[in-house]
């Protein structure tokens, strides 16, 4: 639980981290993201002894797949700090609380999953808060369904591969390594680029790829211990500190029409929770 807390916590607050940066463009922030996310998970790979796991994964079927689900994962790190950096923070944490039902979503299309008429409930209950702001507002939350459906995809894409999650994701940034340096050095070619500006900026660079990748350490501890149906319920801390976060310190609006559409989709959480614990007690007698 100590690891699903660092794990989750660390994601929660990682808007403070971005708003530090919030002068460089996404673009440049995920290149270095990418980047430097490569040099450190390499490192952890070798000090564990699991450089062969990475290997394993050099086949070209599954190089093709890690390549997709990569440039799915850098999208969805680039929507996510274009949305902490342009004051929607608020709206990410949105993203963030509908992903577990998108997930639920995308398993029935694409895996056959099946529904009982909770998680039906659930999904209509959140459906219903998405279009009760699309109607109100007159305007897409597309950060917030962006957010949702590329990290649902980038999921679903990653148990389709059925590869380890550490190696995986090793593997990803390596393959994305070569287009994020050369971004880098094409705007330092520029004189657009931040890297080496002053020190402060060059250490929050370099340790973009720390808190990209010591979190999901920490996460991947947690599932190895953790019963999957326990570690769900962790996963609603982070859009929680980020909803805080948006609201208390940056002073985004949070209005009725706010409250309604998150009063749903929180609803429909709690509908889905309830059945998932429903499903897993076998010492409750359910008719």
């Amino acid at each position: 639980m100590v690891y699903a807390l660092l794990a989750y916590g660390s994601w929660g607050f990682l808007p403070v981290y971005w708003k530090l940066l919030h002068n460089l463009g996404p673009l440049e922030i995920i290149s270095h993201r990418v980047f430097w996310s490569s040099f450190f998970l390499l490192g952890l790979v070798r000090w564990q002894n699991r450089l062969q796991d990475v290997g394993l994964l050099l086949r070209p079927q599954t190089l093709m797949g890690l390549v997709l689900t990569a440039t799915i994962l850098a999208g969805n790190w680039g929507l996510y700090v274009y949305g902490v950096n342009t004051e929607r923070v608020v709206e990410t944490s949105l993203g963030y609380f509908i992903n577990p039902l998108v997930n639920v979503l995308l398993g029935v299309v694409f895996l056959g999953e099946t529904l009982g008429s909770w998680e039906w409930l659930a999904v209509a209950l959140a459906a219903g808060g998405v279009s009760f702001f699309v109607w109100q507002v007159g305007g897409i939350p597309w950060i917030a369904l962006g957010l949702a459906f590329s990290f649902g995809g980038y999921g679903l894409g990653r148990k389709l591969l059925k590869v380890p999650a550490l190696a995986g994701l090793t593997l990803e940034t390596v393959l994305l390594s070569p287009l994020a340096l050369g971004m880098i050095l094409l705007l330092e070619a520029h004189g657009e680029g931040a890297w080496g500006s002053h020190l402060g900026m060059t250490v929050l660079l370099l340790g973009s790829g720390v808190v990209t990748a010591l979190p999901l350490l920490w996460f991947n501890q947690a599932a190895q211990i953790l019963p999957l149906s326990t570690l769900g319920f962790f996963q609603y801390l982070a859009p929680s500190i980020q909803l805080i976060l948006g609201v208390a310190l940056y002073r985004e609006p949070f209005t009725g029409i706010h409250a309604v559409s998150f009063g749903l989709i929180w609803l429909a959480l709690g509908v889905y929770s309830w059945s998932l614990w429903r499903r897993a007690s076998p010492a409750i007698k359910h008719p």
